[in-house]
């Protein structure tokens, strides 16, 4: 096995002085350089093909003594320093001071293709940004990840990435849902990949602590590896950096509500400087359609990462980079002045993402009223968001009375809908279908269409526990079936119709199908 390797990108940036695991405050520094804990048995369960080719492996690469040394830590790799990344940020909107990579560390960075990929480990042990934790995963959350890294990929979601899922052999113990039932679970390793691991909070560290010159540094790295079109460094470039990340982050923000996927702890140091999705936790998929649903039951009370507020908490911690990046612009309106455009911009892109959700080519002044009455019928019952617009792509032209028909399968229980209930859906399909009247596509061209933007399968919290129950009893088929599964998330795979499916009434409560903590 072997890497067109390098870490002269990281060694750009100021390290810490000590090379040392132990849980610390480290200033003046991006990163600290660490050794990862040796698992004691560490195994393979799965590995993304499609990754592995990225960074230019083989399925024998796989397979080897090496890749299952690298990957669970056991080994590091010849003429490579481990590190883990040193970051603060705001979490619930709270400052929260140093946080940095607890649990996560950098093994090197792969050159392939022209593509340059962080490969990081999550779950290899306490790191000097540990806090209180052990710095180690369980199995349960490490499935998680996995799988929807490389769901969220398939789907087209700006995202980190997985490449193995590795048992360690060593068990871990874990309080799942923080009500003093700690219990031993196997412990797991999963390779998470990135072009960089940057977050918000890398930025708000050193404006936090008023360290100007490492702040520049810092930003002059990311804007010359990852933004190299803006320039040299200068005010105008700090400013279009900023314009940058935000126009980023909106677009990963879209596609999230596009599929109705929710993050579930969008503090800012889980928010990505290249606008990638990045930590999976406590995410969930809507199952009923609903703004106000979290899947974090820390978040459960206040509901500040629900499904309705995630532009605005994208929003929020974008005000918290700009604060960050102050100091090197020294003006307030050019940064208000991109925050405003990101208000304006997502209410525009929103709009045009449902007009391609709902089929719709043409633009029309009527097509946000038509969009806020279905929101409106999607909220008087229970109804599968995913479901609801797949089937809603065979509706006909010019055969409205039917169309609840159509999409009856996505209601929870349509034997319960009112009279009332079904004639302001019947209404809806009416306008909707006077509204397609104008549109040059026909049925089956439209369908196509939403079909490239409407999931037929994404990751339910249910179909991952399953995985998980699975796993814990040695059995990885459902964990393989799944990945196979959410490769091709749009196709139609008669053959994995069972997973294209409301959410079944016995995962309604169940731990791990509804509600979540951070320990998921």
């Amino acid at each position: 096995m072997e890497f067109n390797f390098s870490n002269t990108f990281i060694e750009q940036l100021p390290s810490d002085d000590v090379l040392d695991n132990h849980r610390r405050q480290v200033f003046e520094a991006t990163h600290s350089y660490v050794t990862p804990k040796v698992p004691t048995h560490p195994k393979l369960v799965h590995v993304s093909e499609t990754m592995l080719n990225a960074l230019g492996l083989t399925s024998k690469d796989a397979m080897s003594q090496e890749f299952l040394d690298v990957f669970s830590g056991k080994k590091i790799y010849p003429n490579t320093k481990p590190y883990a990344m040193a970051y603060a940020g705001h979490q619930f909107g709270n400052w929260a001071g140093q946080l940095g990579d607890g649990r996560a560390i950098n093994l090197f960075e792969v050159i392939n293709d022209q593509k340059r990929w962080v490969i990081q480990l999550k779950g290899a042990g306490e790191t000097p940004y540990s806090r209180q934790g052990d710095g180690l995963a369980v199995l349960r959350s490490s499935i998680r990840e996995y799988l929807c890294s490389e769901a969220m990929y398939h789907l087209g979601i700006p995202t980190t990435r997985a490449l193995s899922l590795m048992l360690t052999g060593d068990d871990v113990l874990r309080d799942m849902l923080y009500d003093g039932n700690a219990a031993y679970e196997k412990g797991a390793v999963v390779t998470r990949v990135a072009p960089s691991f940057i977050r918000f909070g890398n930025f708000e560290l050193f404006a936090a602590r008023k360290d100007h010159k490492n702040l520049k540094i810092l930003t002059d790295y990311t804007i010359r590896h990852f933004y190299p079109e803006l320039g040299e460094s200068s005010k105008e470039t700090y400013i279009e950096f900023f314009r940058a990340v935000t126009s980023k982050t909106l677009e990963m923000v879209i596609h999230w509500q596009r599929v109705g996927f929710v993050h579930g702890v969008m503090n800012t140091d889980n928010m990505s400087i290249l606008g990638l999705t990045i930590d999976y936790g406590p995410y969930g998929w809507l199952e009923g359609f609903d703004f106000g649903w979290t899947p974090n039951t820390t978040d459960a009370q206040n509901k500040r990462y629900r499904f309705g507020n995630q532009p605005n908490i994208a929003l929020w911690n974008l005000m918290q980079l700009a604060n960050a990046l102050y100091p090197l612009i020294e003006e307030t309106k050019p940064l208000e002045d991109i925050l405003q455009e990101f208000s304006s911009q997502f209410e525009e892109q929103s709009i045009k993402m449902m007009r391609s959700k709902l089929g719709l080519i043409n633009k029309e002044n009527e097509d946000q009223n038509l969009m806020e009455r279905l929101e409106e019928c999607l909220l008087l019952t229970e109804t599968d968001m995913t479901l609801f617009f797949r089937l809603l792509s065979q509706f006909k032209k010019g055969k409205s009375e039917n169309a609840l028909e159509i999409v009856s399968d996505s209601f929870y229980k349509p034997e319960e809908l009112s009279e009332t209930i079904k004639s302001q859906w019947q209404q809806w399909f009416k306008d909707y279908n006077q509204r397609l009247k104008n549109e040059s596509l026909n049925d089956s061209e439209r369908q196509i269409e939403m079909n490239k933007v409407n999931p037929k399968y994404v990751l339910r919290n249910y179909m991952a526990q399953l995985a998980i129950d699975a796993a814990d009893n040695g059995d990885y088929s459902v964990l393989d079936e799944l990945y196979s599964v959410l490769k091709k998330p749009y196709d139609e795979q008669p053959k994995f119709k069972k997973w294209f499916a409301k959410r079944p009434e016995w995962a309604r409560h169940k731990v791990g199908c509804s509600m979540l903590s951070c320990s998921s």
